[in-house]
Formats: C-alpha cells, sequence, structure tokens
C-alpha cells in the first residue's frame, strides 16, 4: 500500500464520544417521566375512543 491510504492518527469518526450530561437533579427525571406517562395515557384515552366507535358503516359492495 502507499503511503497515502494510510489513515491519519488522531481523532476519527468512529472513536468514542463523551457521553451527554446527565441530568443532575432526580426530580428533572421525574418530570420526564411524567410527561410520558401523561402522553401515553392520553393515547391510550384516543386509541380506547376509537375501540369503543362503532365501526364505520360501508355500504354494498
Amino acid at each position: 500500500m502507499s503511503e497515502a491510504s494510510v489513515v491519519p492518527e488522531g481523532p476519527s469518526l468512529l472513536s468514542p464520544q463523551p457521553a451527554a450530561p446527565q441530568p443532575a437533579a432526580p426530580q428533572s427525571l421525574l418530570a420526564q417521566m411524567e410527561q410520558m406517562l401523561a402522553a401515553l395515557n392520553a393515547d391510550l384515552v384516543r386509541l380506547d375512543a376509537d375501540l369503543q366507535a362503532p365501526p364505520p358503516h360501508a355500504g354494498p359492495s
């Protein structure tokens, strides 16, 4: 192989990146969990309403 095809030393795209900072306070994690649960509950209420609704009437084929 030629010298030009050698990968240079130093930081590469495959090197591990520093981890994102984690939330310092448990309250922020609790708040995130509460938001996720509220969104999930809203989705479940919507799904339940869809399932309880009568099926749309299809005309004769």
